[in-house]
């Protein structure tokens, strides 16, 4: 808000100079210069040409992320929940593509960390979780993806991941016979960064890939994965890789 507030100072400054040369400018810049051509010429009254118009620079436009801020706009908090809103709108009004855009939307606000960790404080894990299981490819793919960001290189985003039962949803995903390469390749994607350097994840993982019959990533069951080795991990990566590549 001190930012904003700042912009808003120098934006009035600026418009304070151009309205002491004649100018007057609204918040987007546009100037409105007032007329000067002396005396309307009458009985006995000299013409005289219209003294030259002086203007100076009008300030630059206000951002209106700075208007929006400082006069009650929406914040990120409110574009996250309005856009989880629309993709798990049962309504056959929203159309897949509004879907999406949403989905858009939501996985660049979530880039921001602080935005990522808001997911669990607006009670947005439990619905984005569940268009994991959506019917239709895109809307499966773009949570994944979605998931993979909110957790990349963050402990508290995912443990609340690994709390919410989304580990083995998404080994499910990433292994499911049937499933397109692009939705498995982006469910591994967003399994990779559950589980780097969060031991409670890989070890769940791991687990759920055992329960799908393959014992050879996890040691036959007994062998746990360092989630702090980046080589043992990859190997497990590359392996779901090859597999939704096969697929």
């Amino acid at each position: 808000m001190e930012k904003n507030l700042n912009q808003l100072l120098k934006w009035s400054i600026e418009a304070q100079a151009a309205a002491a040369a004649g100018q007057s400018h609204g918040p987007d810049g546009t100037s409105t210069s007032s007329s000067n051509d002396g005396p309307t010429p009458g009985a006995g009254a000299v013409a005289t040409s219209p003294a030259p118009e002086v203007t100076a620079p009008g300030p630059r436009p206000i951002d209106p992320e700075v208007l929006a801020s400082l006069f009650g706009g929406p914040s990120e908090a409110d574009l996250m929940k309005a856009a989880i809103e629309v993709i798990t709108d049962p309504s056959p009004e929203v159309t897949l593509e509004n879907r999406l855009i949403a989905f858009d939307n939501f996985e660049q606000l979530i880039e921001n960390l602080d935005n990522a960790n808001l997911i669990e404080k607006l009670s947005l894990w439990s619905p984005l979780l569940s268009v994991l299981e959506h019917e239709e490819e895109e809307m499966r793919f773009f949570a994944a993806w979605c998931v993979g960001t909110a957790v990349q290189n963050n402990e508290k985003t995912q443990e609340r991941l690994l709390a919410m039962g989304g580990v083995p949803k998404l080994v499910a995903l990433a292994m499911k016979e049937g499933e397109t390469e692009k939705v498995r390749r982006k469910a591994t994607y967003a399994l990779s960064s559950a589980v780097r350097n969060y031991q409670p994840a890989m070890d769940v993982a791991a687990e759920e890939m055992h329960k799908l019959g393959h014992e050879v990533l996890v040691g036959n069951g007994t062998t746990k994965v360092d989630a702090a080795d980046m080589d043992k991990v990859d190997e497990v990566i590359d392996w779901l890789r090859s597999k939704a590549k096969a697929a």
